[in-house]
């Protein structure tokens, strides 16, 4: 069995099934992704080859055409590398990528016979989604056609691929009706197997405090602090919070970077931006902003929240909610879409408007006061019932149509029945390699 696996940060959402898949015996499994992607050093079964565009966007780029441009340069890199591994005698059976930024745009023109199957993450749309949700944020005419030209890529993606897994059902929905019958619902996985509660958990602060399982503390974690995950609402609510509760502690887990949106205009950071116009009403020895952290402290701060704070636009649906039920923390999330298909208020957690910081306030100040065992250990269920890292990978199985995977899984003594009737394949070398020359 031949998988090239493309991310440009690879592993990505590839992670655990890329080094599953890499150990199996008769399993050949090539990764691509970007000189600055992280890669799986644990996993030397697997090869990664790097890439670079050979060029940045041109400058005289028109501002709507600049991510196709770079998706262009992106494919190119990519191209490369494919079209060397074709004359080296590799051939794949099947692709798992995530398109997003351009990778796989020229896949199938190397590859035609292999099947593609593509990660579709999101669809933006000017209307009903992220995009306009915030009224401090409104959208413009200029938004709206940029988006529009953007998704000339996503378009080309559900088109070019075999087949289509989106997280949620709620991704699912933002793609065009004429390519949702490509598109099936598969969330890789959430690691239910290390994640979970611990009363006997503990977290040392970095001056020293140690926080218990049991404490009065607040989580709220994201990739980066910014409107698009709630963090201006979380904050404004804070002060109140804080007033309210005198012994609670607040810890906060993200760095001051921007995933999605833009920057503010007039600070470094949100972050900063917030602290600005919030900070003279917060407990700075009850708050402790702790960046990014490793994923052994990010367990222990799961473990010891009494009330874990999930806010989202309707965008897509973070691993710290999963991860957060998993832990069994009493989750407060937002009245929108994607928090919607996970949680469900006085079922699994409590949901609340996304801009409404005073039910926010009061359901905090709530869950610090009692730990609503059955809300915790429903949400917990929720996530083992139904974001299993052992079903993802099956049903990502099943969308690359490899036959012989059950198989392989079930009797491993069949990898020598199916080596003996594959076709000769040349070795492949390591080709970490750049190459600066444009295909054209």
């Amino acid at each position: 069995m031949r998988i090239l696996i493309i991310h440009q940060n690879f592993p990505g959402q590839f992670k655990h099934m890329a080094a599953d898949w890499a150990k199996r015996p008769g399993w050949q499994v090539i990764a691509i992704g970007r000189d600055t992607a992280p890669g799986l050093p644990d996993t030397p079964q697997l090869q990664l080859i790097r890439y670079k565009p050979h060029r940045a966007v041109g400058k005289e780029q028109h501002p709507y055409l600049r991510r196709m441009e770079d998706a262009v340069l992106h494919g190119q890199a990519v191209a490369r590398i494919l079209l060397k591994l074709r004359a080296q005698g590799f051939k794949p059976d099947a692709i798992l990528a995530h398109p997003g930024w351009g990778e796989t745009l020229y896949a199938k023109d190397v590859f035609p016979d292999a099947r593609l199957v593509h990660y579709a993450e999101w669809f933006y749309n000017a209307h009903g989604a992220d995009i306009g949700f915030d009224p401090e944020f409104p959208s413009t005419f200029d938004d709206q056609a940029r988006i529009r030209s953007w998704n000339a890529l996503h378009l080309l993606n559900l088109e070019n691929c075999d087949a289509a897994i989106s997280p949620t059902h709620w991704q699912k929905a933002q793609h065009p009706k004429a390519y949702l019958d490509k598109i099936t619902v598969a969330h890789e996985g959430i690691d239910t197997q290390n994640l979970g509660p611990d009363p006997a958990a503990r977290f040392k602060l970095p001056g020293g405090h140690v926080l218990k399982a049991g404490d009065a503390v607040i989580t709220y974690v994201a990739r980066n602090l910014e409107p698009y995950r709630g963090f201006h609402t979380f904050m404004r609510a804070l002060p109140q919070i804080q007033a309210a509760h005198k012994h609670c502690h607040t810890v906060i887990v993200g760095g001051d970077d921007v995933s999605y949106g833009s920057r503010p205009k007039d600070a470094p950071n949100w972050r900063e931006k917030l602290l600005r116009e919030v900070g003279a009403g917060i407990d700075p020895a009850r708050t402790h902003f702790l960046g990014k952290v490793p994923y052994q402290d990010y367990k222990k701060i799961l473990q010891v929240s009494a009330a874990h704070v999930y806010l989202s636009y309707p965008f897509v649906l973070s691993w710290s909610c999963l991860e957060a039920m998993a832990s069994a923390c009493l989750v407060i999330g937002s009245d929108t879409a994607p928090v919607r298909e996970v949680l469900t208020d006085g079922v699994n957690g409590r949901v609340l408007p996304f801009f409404d910081r005073v039910r926010l306030r009061e359901a905090v100040l709530h869950a610090l006061e009692e730990r609503a065992d059955g809300l915790r250990q429903a949400a917990q269920q929720t996530v083992r019932t139904r974001f299993l890292r052992s079903s993802g990978e099956a049903a990502i199985l099943r969308c690359l149509d490899l036959r012989t995977s059950v198989d392989l899984v079930r009797r491993p003594e069949a990898v020598l029945a199916m080596k003996s009737k594959q076709r000769p394949q040349a070795g492949v070398p390591n080709l970490n390699v750049e190459v600066s020359k444009a295909l054209s």
